[in-house]
């Protein structure tokens, strides 16, 4: 990433409590709030909802 980007790199982790986790980028002025996600977790096989993590 570069040094004068506007996004900033968040971890979103399984709400499934397997410690799951992806990396993602978000824009801070756009979405100041918490993500979530709706992704594939495959410690259990299945689609769960990801939150972001501090």
């Amino acid at each position: 990433m570069a040094g004068n980007s506007k996004r900033v790199i968040v971890h979103i982790e399984s709400t499934a409590g397997t410690g799951y986790r992806y990396t993602i980028t978000k824009s801070k002025k756009t979405h100041p709030e918490r993500v979530e996600h709706k992704k594939y977790d495959p410690k259990i096989k299945k689609h769960v909802m990801f939150k972001e993590t501090k």
